[in-house]
């Protein structure tokens, strides 16, 4: 019984996913999306602000209008009709409603052409001057509505229509409504344009990676431009051009371990062939000598390709990325490489001269990488010589481990090579190696941000040095 996921999925082996999940939630679309988001909402928010705006100024005016108004009904004069005496307002009001209502009767006197004006609670209230002016909104007639005083129990009430107030917002409503729509519309449009030309350089980022995941084509992208996706395209070809020299050097490897594999391998297949013809029934039997000099050949051959392999072997564990956190006393490094070699080195004496040094590193690397500068000496140097090494800080935060030996030397065109993978001088081919050892201190020294060189010591043999960053110890 499997655990069904919190989450839904989309599978990527279903061509709906690809189709359904994946194209409508692209990245150009999250972009479009965004940019008319963004607009909506600027422009929901200004177009209502602006509404409320005129909406509350319109009602302002209606209301101050409609005061004033009011005002100038209850102070105009009074003017004689053929039945009574009536305010001069009432000749003057054919767009509104007027009344001058009694607070104490309740009754409304009102222009006999008009329609009288909706009367409340409120306006019987400012008629018996209970209250000093009601102003209101009648739901049912849809009017805005107004009393003031006049004295002796009386109100004049006015009442005026709301339609072209809300006729003028609701023109507002509509304008507001396209305007925001057609610049919601010319904001997708434009993000879309802006994510296209924008996400080209992803686009053809994206085409170069599976372009080399599919024929392993590790040709650079062009770049264009100095913005943030044209250092992205940088970063992208640099790490393109790391990859390809990664694959350059490990064919390289391959081609030169298969170089030097082929001759002990044939070798060793000729010997094994002679003593298996040796061995059949009626063959000629070898001499004892012979046998003997061709098991010693074998055993040398086995030793030759086992120490190949160890060192391939340490080549490409030296070339895993791994992060250097440990501390290394470099001294104790020199110590335990000497304790090693001087157990087979002889008759040769060490001349060792040191002082504390204190790096982040690799233990391990840094050992074996003195041991091989060690054994470099030993092996080139004459019985009963000595080999000098050196430990010594430069004063610019790095330090040097120097190994001069009393040997032949290194010859002048040899000198730029001696660190490469497989290079054997013409004096070194005679003896046992693999080619491999000064090319795994070069490694270990890169590793820990050093390098190396080569020279004539003053003694005449080979200087082989290791320079390193750290601190005094």
């Amino acid at each position: 019984m499997t655990d069904e996921p919190a989450v839904s999925t989309v599978d990527v082996g279903d061509p709906r996913g690809e189709r359904w999940g994946t194209r409508r939630f692209s990245l150009r679309g999250r972009v479009t999306m965004l940019a008319a988001a963004c607009v909506a909402g600027a422009v929901a928010l200004v177009s209502l602000c602006a509404y409320l705006i005129v909406q509350s100024n319109l009602y302002q005016q209606l209301d101050d209008n409609l005061l004033a108004r009011a005002d100038a009904a209850v102070n105009s004069p009074q003017v004689q009709t053929q039945l009574q005496q009536v305010p001069g307002a009432f000749l003057a009001s054919a767009d509104l409603k007027i009344g001058q209502l009694n607070g104490w009767t309740g009754a409304l006197a009102y222009p006999q052409a008009g329609s009288p004006p909706p009367v409340s609670q409120n306006e019987l209230d400012v008629a018996a001057g209970r209250r000093t002016q009601s102003l209101r909104t009648d739901k049912n007639t849809g009017t805005r509505v107004v009393a003031l005083p006049m004295g002796h129990g009386e109100a004049m009430v006015l009442a005026q229509s709301m339609a072209p107030t809300k006729q003028a917002l609701n023109e507002l409503a509509v304008v507001l409504f396209l305007v925001g729509g057609a610049g919601i519309v010319v904001a997708a449009g434009a993000g879309t344009a802006v994510a296209r030309a924008g996400l080209r350089p992803v686009d053809r980022l994206t085409s170069a990676t599976e372009r080399v995941a599919a024929t392993g084509d590790l040709r650079p992208i062009p770049v264009s431009g100095d913005d943030e996706l044209a250092r992205l395209t940088h970063s992208f070809n640099t790490m393109l051009g790391t990859v390809a020299d990664s694959q350059e050097r490990q064919r390289q490897l391959v081609a030169d371990a298969g170089h030097e594999l082929r001759t002990p391998l044939t070798s060793l297949r000729t010997n094994l062939e002679l003593l298996l013809s040796a061995s059949r029934p009626g063959a000629r039997s070898l001499p004892e000598e012979d046998r003997a000099e061709i098991e010693a050949d074998i055993r040398g051959q086995l030793d030759e390709l086992t120490q190949l392999i160890g060192d391939l072997v340490e080549l490409a564990r030296q070339d895993e990325p791994r992060e250097l956190t440990e501390r290394v006393e470099l001294v104790e490094v020199v110590e335990r490489a000497l304790d090693r070699a001087r157990r087979r080195a002889g008759e040769i004496e060490f001349d060792v001269s040191m002082q504390p040094w204190v790096l982040t590193g690799d233990n391990s690397a840094l050992e074996r990488a003195v041991l091989n500068l060690l054994d470099n000496a030993v092996k080139f140097s004459p019985p009963g010589s000595r080999v000098r090494v050196t430990l010594r800080p430069l004063g610019d935060g790095t330090a040097v481990v120097e190994v001069a030996d009393s040997g032949p030397g290194i010859a002048e065109e040899d000198l730029p090579k001696v660190f490469d993978r497989f290079y054997r001088s013409t004096e070194a081919r005679t003896l046992p190696g693999s080619g491999l050892g000064l090319a795994i201190v070069q490694n270990a020294a890169v590793r820990h941000g050093g390098t190396v060189y080569a020279n004539r010591a003053p003694e005449g043999g080979a200087l082989l040095t290791i320079r390193l960053p750290g601190a005094p110890g």
